[in-house]
């Protein structure tokens, strides 16, 4: 009879190198340099700026396109309104002082400044001045914040001054997140070490995860602005760091979690760290591998920032796997069983053994997985239940934010913007602009006025070649600023848009086209909508194959992937009424359903892939329904904890101001 090798002949495995006393040191120096060297090399990367939100070949583009081709396409407007502290009417005295401010604003402004234009209750008034906009908002944010400073010493008294506008908005939009993203990665870091600290019930090792996820959070910074400048990439630099936080500390407690089973079961910690990451290994991988795949289908997106976002977090995740599998157990190995001090765990002769083995089976997760499986159809009708109450969130909820209800956090562009729309048409502030070939813009600017809800519109320059065209034969162009009585990105100064596009489109000739703010949030809606119902599916589809090569079955996928759907849908609904019930917000912004569709189905199926592959393993050996039961037994609480820890890192996103 053959005889099977002894331990002595057996080759070690990558585990048992990566875990051994002299292969933990060495795997340790290896990954630490290659930290190191990654550093080193895209350590000065930064990512390019520009947030734009409707797609690049939509109308509203092409536009701003155009309209950067202009002379003094660099100069933009800002509007200074100014009221009475007492809300009164101005008078006489008010209306001399507010020319004298006049020459406030024209001291480094590169035109003169205008007004004071009077609203017809006499309680508000208008000042125009041109200021020189820097390449980016926080270029922008300079001029602004210099021009404030300088109003705010000449101010008449009893008279309220606030600078708003284009502008305005976008240098407050900057203003409001410096040093944001500082402030988010302190509370993820904090809220990660809290939960951590709780979930391990030690003062020591929920160091050990955090170091190596900061570390690699910190890395996936470098590397993924490094490919936004290669790649012309636009993403938001704190959900990536968020990604990385959450689902590297859910890969990190799986594997301590079965090191933890594992140490009591053998006295020797390298074995059972070696066993544990063998164990666990495929499920993070396979978790990981399907949310990236899923982060990747954001390619086909149009909308700029959605676009870049699939491909940055893919790397930084892929980031976060590399540490928990290759940085994270040398760092346990090294530190060995003590890490988990005061409540260390050790096996203490059979008897123990089999108490510790036999233990999870009187855990709460014992109790629930054994009363589910007794009943299955009525646990089944009752998380129906409760997922459909959820999901009925979704009624009454709209998509699609103006300017003012986009940020949390108040601001004297938003201020400026109400008393304005108050006192004044409601579309001063923002204008619609229409670029047209010179020789049709007449009649352009009559079909203009002949629109429901246009106040006025007039030419406001023109270009002599096109724009600076390459050809000499190509038209001049023409833009025309267009006034409108509906408050910015209603319902009506929405459709306004489209009536505004048709009405130029039908003259011959002219190749008129619509831009600015109110156009482009049009696009915007179009595009986030063509992006929801191009990616979901996608999504879904990346799901399901990577549960079919995992369970190597048809319908339990299927099964699976019905039932983190259905909890996805109410999970947003839900989201979506707390959102308006209790924090008042009105709508959802516009990126809102895609995201959060894609996190909560493709993060979501990590904690199927965790219980769906310890359960096929207990399967084989206690059969399908007792090895249910052992599967949640050892998975639901190290699940739980990590869907606690990736609910905190995502609502510490609710820091920023947007």
């Amino acid at each position: 009879m053959e005889q099977s090798p002894s331990p002595q002949t057996q080759r070690p495995s990558f585990a048992d190198r990566l875990t051994s006393r002299r292969g933990a040191w060495i795997s340790l120096a290896i990954v630490l340099l290659a930290f190191i060297a990654m550093f080193g090399v895209f350590g000065s990367a930064a990512a390019p700026g520009g947030n734009a939100q409707a797609p690049k070949d939509s109308e509203s583009a092409r536009a701003a396109e155009l309209l950067s081709q202009f002379p003094n396409a660099d100069q933009q407007s800002v509007l200074v309104v100014v009221t009475r502290d007492d809300g009164a009417k101005l008078n006489e005295s008010d209306t001399q002082q507010l020319k004298q401010l006049l020459t406030v604003l024209d001291d480094g402004s590169p035109a003169a400044a205008s007004g004071p234009m009077i609203s017809e209750d006499d309680k508000a008034a208008v000042l125009v001045t041109p200021i020189e906009v820097g390449e980016n908002n926080t270029e922008t944010a300079e001029t602004v914040n210099q021009l404030r400073d300088r109003l705010a010493k000449h101010t008449p008294a009893d008279l309220s001054v606030l600078v708003t506008g284009g502008p305005a908005f976008g240098a407050d939009i900057a203003s409001a997140f410096e040093g944001a993203d500082i402030t988010l990665l302190l509370v993820t870091i904090a809220i990660v070490a809290i939960l951590l600290i709780v979930t391990y019930r030690s003062p020591v090792l929920w160091l050990a995860p955090l170091l190596v996820v900061a570390l690699a959070d910190g890395l996936a910074g470098r590397v993924t602005a490094a490919a936004g400048s290669a790649w012309g990439l636009q993403f938001d630099a704190g959900i990536i760091s968020v990604l990385v936080f959450g689902a590297g500390t859910n890969y990190a407690l799986l594997l301590i979690s079965r090191y933890r089973e594992e140490l009591l079961l053998t006295t020797d910690h390298r074995a059972a760290l070696s066993t544990a990451w063998r164990k666990t290994a495929g499920a993070i991988i396979a978790s990981n591998v399907t949310v990236v795949l899923a982060l990747l289908t954001l390619v086909l997106a149009v909308i700029p920032g959605t676009q870049g976002l699939g491909v940055s977090s893919a790397l930084g995740l892929l980031i976060a796997l590399a540490a928990v599998l290759f940085l994270l157990p040398p760092v346990l190995a090294v530190c060995g069983r003590k890490l988990f001090w005061p409540f260390i765990p050790r096996p203490e002769g059979q008897a123990a053994q089999q108490q510790a083995t036999s233990a999870p089976r009187k855990s709460v997760w014992h109790s629930i997985a054994t009363r589910v499986v007794a009943k299955p159809g009525l646990s089944l009708a009752a998380g129906a239940a409760l997922l459909a109450v959820m999901a009925s969130g979704l009624f009454g909820t709209t998509i699609g934010l103006n300017q003012i209800e986009k940020f949390r956090v108040q601001s004297e562009s938003a201020n400026g913007l109400e008393v304005l729309a108050k006192h004044f048409d409601a579309g001063e502030a923002q204008p619609i602009w229409v670029i047209t070939n010179t020789a049709e813009s007449a009649e352009v600017v009559d079909a203009v006025n002949d629109v429901e809800g246009v106040v006025r519109a007039h030419p406001a320059g023109a270009t002599a070649d096109g724009g600076g065209a390459e050809s000499a034969s190509t038209p001049a162009l023409t833009k025309i600023m267009v006034t409108s009585a509906y408050e910015p990105s209603t319902e009506q100064s929405l459709a306004q848009i489209a009536e505004l596009r048709e009405a130029v489109q039908a003259i011959p000739n002219a190749d008129a086209i619509v831009g600015g703010a109110v156009a482009t949030d049009v696009d915007a809606r179009q595009g986030n909508l063509d992006d929801l119902w191009k990616i979901a599916p996608l999504v879904l589809a990346v799901c399901f194959v990577v549960l079919l090569v995992l369970l190597r079955s048809v319908v339990a996928p299927l099964l699976l992937l019905t039932v983190n759907l259905a909890s996805a849908v109410a999970a947003i609904g839900a989201g979506a009424w707390l959102s308006r019930v209790l924090l008042g917000q009105p709508a959802l912004d516009l990126q809102v359903p895609l995201l959060a569709f894609l996190f909560l189905v493709a993060l979501g199926i990590d904690y199927t892939i965790f219980l769906v592959h310890r359960a096929k393993a207990e399967a084989r050996v206690l059969g399908t329904r007792s090895g249910i039961v052992e599967a949640v037994t050892h998975t639901g609480g190290v699940i739980t904890s990590a869907g606690l820890v990736l609910a905190a890192v995502f609502a510490a996103l609710g820091v920023l101001p947007s």
